[in-house]
């Protein structure tokens, strides 16, 4: 596996951004649910899918992973879906894509963008569950927590990422 030097650059940017956004708790907004905050700080490993291919994707995504590992202590629930954001967002904006003859930009960058994200929310999710530390249903569990926050995070995916996607996308054909 060799990378590029604009993938080494990608990857580089992003993963500070996911650290500044893990350490300080940027990327996790407090709100009054279950899981405790929002999570925005998924949004990197997202773009460095769709903008740096899916071995950059991992690479943002583990960096993610790693600076949640404050909020649940057990690498097999937070690095899985984590490492998988990247590759998921490329897989499905490529396809698309490929599937507008190279354009699409405007429907590709929002679905990969709520895919990476609800990577994110249901792999998490799921993975929490299987090893018991929450519910699949009631009160505080998994599907409530998917439906209230990560439906929300998903949008929030879409509306925050398109644009930059579309200018990133802008700037390297420039290049």
């Amino acid at each position: 596996m060799s990378l590029t030097i604009r993938q080494v650059t990608v990857a580089g940017i992003l993963g500070g951004l996911t650290l500044v956004l893990g350490v300080s708790g940027i990327g996790f907004i407090p709100v009054p649910t279950p899981a405790g905050a929002m999570t925005f700080a998924h949004l990197p490993a997202v773009l460095a899918g769709i903008t740096g291919g899916p071995i950059v994707g991992v690479l943002v995504g583990l960096i993610f992973g790693l600076t949640t590992f404050k909020f649940l202590p057990d690498l097999r629930v937070v690095i899985p879906a984590r490492v998988l954001i990247g590759p998921a967002a490329y897989l499905v904006y490529a396809a698309i894509r490929r599937a507008a003859g190279g354009r699409g930009i405007g429907l590709a960058a929002p679905v990969a963008a709520v895919v990476g994200s609800l990577v994110n929310t249901v792999g998490t999710l799921s993975l929490a569950v299987a090893f018991g530390y929450i519910p699949l249903a009631g009160r505080a569990g998994a599907l409530g927590i998917a439906l209230f926050q990560g439906g929300p995070e998903a949008l929030a995916s879409a509306i925050v990422l398109t644009p930059i996607v579309y200018a990133v996308s802008r700037i390297s054909r420039r290049a």
